[in-house]
């Protein structure tokens, strides 16, 4: 705690007393680093009274800081008359406080300023120490609450996969890559055949339980990281495939359309297969050809639809159709 000496008088037992009830740590250097001021909310946080302290100076009581930013913040303090805030992304902890009472417990994060001021023709530097902790962890809160709403604004809540608006911003950003490094990227877009003969058959229900079987499978066929299976609008789905060229995208949509059907979903009465189908249009963009987002989707589009009326549970290339 601060002592001040017996002589003082009332005004100086006030601002003793009011010291002591910051909640804060505060520290006074003399011009040689030597504490001569140290506020009681510290001596439970690291486990050092005022007397312990008094006298030494700050780099003895915590050899820690040496090299450290507040090092660097007090010797500008005290020589060039500056003041510092420590940035918190240097280091969220500079001094080895923790929780108060609790020794072995995880550091708290602080915020820290230093700053001179003189006192009868003598240099002093106060050093300020805040625990940040709560605030810290409230703005990882939010963080993680603001991730969680970005994700979730990107994934079709039926299905599980991505959606038409994350679809448009993953198509953009591979388009430009493939042109970039002169590489190849390749669209297909599916429809479940027969869906509305699907939906008024067994309900919407049993619709939305197609929906999310489809999705999955379809899901499940892309391997890499970088491949994107998302919902396109209703009964339609969509993968980008990047670094992928037209045959093998072709290869791909081939596989995924033999597995959807050995799911054996069952369809409604008078649908192209007993079993639940899909029809896929595959488009490759080429150098000069399909390399931006409109055009490749038209293309893809077009091949569905040719798919569609070439009898359903097909796959057809752009430039087939």
């Amino acid at each position: 705690m601060i002592t001040t000496k017996p002589e003082a008088d009332a005004p100086a037992l006030l601002a003793a007393r009011v010291l002591n009830l910051v909640n804060g740590g505060v520290i006074v250097l003399d011009a040689g680093q030597r504490i001569v001021l140290w506020n009681s909310w510290l001596t439970p946080r690291c486990g050092r009274a005022a007397a312990r302290v008094m006298g030494r100076t700050l780099f003895e009581v915590f050899p820690e800081l040496r090299g450290s930013r507040v090092e660097a913040a007090v010797l500008a303090a005290l020589a060039d008359d500056t003041a510092t805030a420590i940035p918190q992304l240097d280091n969220r902890s500079p001094f080895p406080l923790r929780a108060a009472g609790s020794f072995d417990g995880p550091l708290i994060e602080q915020a820290v300023s230093v700053s001179p001021f003189r006192e009868e023709g003598e240099t002093f530097c106060l050093v300020e120490i805040r625990d940040v902790s709560g605030t810290v962890e409230r703005e990882r809160r939010l963080l993680d609450h603001a991730e969680s709403l970005r994700a979730r604004s990107y994934v079709d809540g039926l299905t599980g996969i991505a959606n038409r608006r994350y679809f448009d911003v993953a198509l953009d950003r591979e388009l430009r890559r493939a042109q970039r490094i002169k590489g190849s990227l390749s669209l297909l877009l599916t429809d479940i055949d027969s869906f509305k003969a699907y939906n008024d058959h067994f309900g919407h229900q049993a619709g939305d339980t197609c929906l999310a079987a489809v999705a999955q499978a379809l899901a499940a066929k892309l391997k890499r990281p970088a491949d994107v299976a998302a919902r396109y609008g209703g009964e339609e789905f969509a993968a980008i495939l990047p670094d992928t060229d037209a045959a093998q995208a072709r290869q791909l949509a081939e596989n995924i359309r033999a597995y959807v059907a050995s799911l054996n979903l069952q369809h409604a009465p008078g649908a192209v297969r007993p079993y639940v189908t899909l029809s896929i249009g595959v488009a490759s963009m080429e150098q000069g050809r399909l390399d931006d987002a409109k055009a490749l989707i038209e293309a893809a589009d077009k091949a569905l639809y040719a798919a569609k009326r070439g009898g359903r549970d097909r796959v057809v290339l752009d430039g087939e159709a």
